[in-house]
């Protein structure tokens, strides 16, 4: 998978990525359609940190978790 394009496909595969990798719990409040297109740079980016890291703190869940957030559209 080529991560460098720009697709919904893309975006639905790092967005499920991330959650499962937080083991968030309201996994339904991230959904892939939810992301605007434009900060697609931001979520890889996002999401290349969130995979290199095998454990989190509460306090960068939380971050990272806002920062999905402001990504939303």
């Amino acid at each position: 998978m080529d991560l460098k394009q720009n697709t919904p496909e893309n975006v639905e595969y790092m967005v499920d990525k991330i959650k499962e990798k937080l083991r968030m719990m309201n996994i339904g409040a991230i959904k892939p359609g939810h992301f605007n297109t434009e900060m697609y740079e931001d979520l890889r980016d996002l999401y290349e940190l969130v995979m290199k890291k095998n454990s989190f703190s509460p306090s960068e869940m939380q971050a990272i978790t806002e920062e999905l957030g402001n990504m939303k559209k």
